[in-house]
This record gives structure tokens, C-alpha cells and sequence, in this order.
């Protein structure tokens, strides 16, 4: 090969792999901005079974808690419908590297409270990581607990564990009210339960299990770079034996699903 031909080969080279090294980093996972800046706000419709509300969720100002910088996250008039404004709503997060850390209360919502009182109190709880791969647990143990309770005089042992997982990473989304949005990442967020119970047959105290293990609240929320959240879908369910759901009075079984869609958002 003469001299003329290798050089010709090598800027060949040289300029493919160039080519590919941008593609790849205009891909890369950790060009992903989720913004925090104090005064940026976002509203959303909600839409459940109840009908259409409005929230309007703020970053309001900024605290320290164990040398840690948190952005303090406020709702108008302090009410929130839509399970993710509601999660957010006076409560503290931060970012670090590429994850979102929530330290406050994880309220559940009037569509997804449960006839009992559970313990979500939340201490840097990742509920989001850009770098994170679809199904990877974004914690390294879920929020457990074990709490006793009773529910129409009936005692019940309930154990739940909150976890938080990664989601899809998709060019463009399009939420189910037509809005299209570019470059964005998903997260979910799991509340798992099992109930046991003790009912009396024919005298003689048995323990039954009331709610077999499973995911009574799924929440999935979808992040657009520069945007933050732009569509919530969370679904709560259970399915319970016949004989358990008439000692407990409630139904066998329930579903319910409420969307929130970013309408209006302003960044600082």
C-alpha cells in the first residue's frame, strides 16, 4: 500500500470511529437533566374515578438535613390529587449522581388509601436513577414494615415493602392524551403487601391469609429531559378470597387506575 493510500485509509479511520463516538454520546444515558431549580412549577391534570382535578406542584425553596441540600417541593393550596404530585407535595429531594432522592412522607392519595395506616416515612429513598437499566431496583432494601390492625373487628398482621425500579428509555413518548415528548426515561415505584388474619371457625381461633402477596399500587411516572415529570399512570388493586372479603366487608376484588398529564410547566 503506497503512501497515498495509507493515509487516505487512516483519516478513514479516524473519521469513522470519530462518527461513532458522537453517536454514542448523543445516546448516552447521563445526558439527561432533571431540574430542580427553586420557583420552576408544573400543573397536571388528573383523571380517575372520581372525575377530572388540577394540581400545581412547585420547587419552593431549599433546606439542609445531615449536611444535604434539598429542594422542598410545594402543591397550591397545599392539596394534591394525583398520587405523583402528592408523593412530591412537602417533601424533600436532591440529586446525586444522576438519582433522585426523596427524604419526607410518601402520602398515599384519597384513590389509593388503604383501611389501614402504614408507615411511608421516606429517609433519601431513590425513586428515580437516569443510569438506571428497565427492572433494576433503584434501592439497595424497600421501606418494610410489619404493623397490627383492626378492620371491622377483624385483627389483621400486615407486612408491606416499598420499592422503586427502572424504567424504559425511549427516543420519543407519547402520553395517552396525544402529547409527544422527547428523550425520556420512566421509573416505577411499588407498594407490596401481605395480610394475615386470625377468624374464628367452629370455635377454634384459625389464621388465614387475607391478601396473598402482591403489588396493591404501581405507579409509573415518565421524565423528559429538561421537563421532568410529563405523564403519571398508577394503578391500585387487590384480589382477596371470598370468605376473607365477607369477614372483612369489601369486595373480592378492585381496580383502580388514575393518569396525570403535564399540562402547563415553567423552568427556571
Amino acid at each position: 500500500m503506497n503512501k497515498s493510500y495509507l493515509l487516505t485509509f487512516i483519516l478513514f479511520v479516524n473519521i469513522f470511529f470519530s462518527c461513532s463516538n458522537d453517536n454514542e454520546n448523543s445516546n448516552n444515558s447521563s445526558i439527561f437533566s432533571t431540574p430542580l431549580t427553586a420557583g420552576s412549577y408544573w400543573t397536571y391534570n388528573i383523571e380517575d374515578q372520581s372525575g377530572i382535578n388540577r394540581d400545581s406542584l412547585f420547587v419552593d425553596s431549599e433546606t439542609t438535613i445531615n449536611n444535604n441540600t434539598y429542594k422542598v417541593f410545594k402543591a397550591k393550596n397545599d392539596a394534591a390529587t394525583g398520587f405523583y404530585s402528592n408523593s412530591l407535595k412537602n417533601n424533600n429531594i436532591r440529586e446525586n449522581n444522576g438519582k433522585l432522592l426523596l427524604t419526607g412522607d410518601l402520602a398515599l392519595t384519597a384513590g389509593q388509601n388503604l383501611p389501614f395506616t402504614i408507615d411511608l416515612s421516606l429517609n433519601d429513598f431513590i425513586i428515580f436513577d437516569k443510569n438506571a437499566t428497565n427492572n433494576q431496583t433503584l434501592n439497595s432494601s424497600p421501606k418494610t414494615g410489619v404493623i397490627n390492625e383492626t378492620v371491622n373487628g377483624v385483627p389483621l398482621t400486615i407486612s408491606y415493602s416499598l420499592q422503586s425500579y427502572g424504567g424504559e428509555t425511549l427516543s420519543t413518548f407519547t402520553t395517552p392524551n396525544g402529547m409527544v415528548y422527547s428523550n425520556v426515561k420512566s421509573t416505577k415505584i411499588k407498594l407490596n403487601l401481605t395480610i394475615t388474619t386470625i377468624i374464628t371457625v367452629l370455635g377454634s381461633p384459625q389464621t388465614f391469609t387475607a391478601l396473598a402477596p402482591q403489588d396493591v399500587l404501581v405507579s409509573t411516572q415518565y421524565l423528559s429531559d429538561g421537563i421532568g415529570v410529563v405523564y403519571t399512570n398508577t394503578v391500585s388493586s387487590y384480589t382477596v378470597s371470598n370468605f376473607v372479603a365477607n369477614e372483612l366487608q369489601i369486595p373480592e376484588s378492585d381496580t383502580q387506575t388514575q393518569e396525570e398529564f403535564l399540562d402547563n410547566y415553567d423552568i427556571n
